[in-house]
């Protein structure tokens, strides 16, 4: 599964941005799917994730009312519309896919995309 991210930008507190990820193509190979963020100096960390099979969806807690995250089946393409941006949102937001549920642990994760910058400043 190849994963392409789209969707980062420069964009000032407060506003919104929409991350897209494409997969490659429709198979069984993964069911959850979702975003990391790496900060400049700290550890990458899960944001969002969906479960294909069931809609089931995960949020980091600092996200959980800004963030939504979404699943086009028709397109295999993931979504994740975030508002009311901070600056501590400002990050690489990295693309990633596996089978099973959505887990927390990054090294659970055998698919990821390239990462889009989203820097939120004034």
């Amino acid at each position: 599964v190849q994963l392409q991210a789209s969707g980062g930008g420069l964009v000032q507190p407060g506003g919104s941005l929409k991350l897209s990820c494409a997969a490659s193509r429709a198979t069984l190979d993964y069911d959850a799917i979702g975003w990391f963020r790496q900060a400049p100096g700290k550890e990458r960390e899960g944001v969002s994730c969906i479960r294909r099979s069931d809609g089931n969806t995960l949020y980091l807690d600092s996200v959980k009312g800004r963030f939504t995250i979404s699943f086009d089946n028709a397109k295999n393409t993931v979504y994740l519309q975030m508002n009311s941006l901070k600056p501590n949102d400002t990050a690489i937001y990295y693309c990633t896919a596996r089978g099973g549920g959505c887990r927390w642990n990054r090294h659970l994760y055998p698919y990821w995309g390239e990462g889009t910058q989203v820097t939120v400043s004034s």
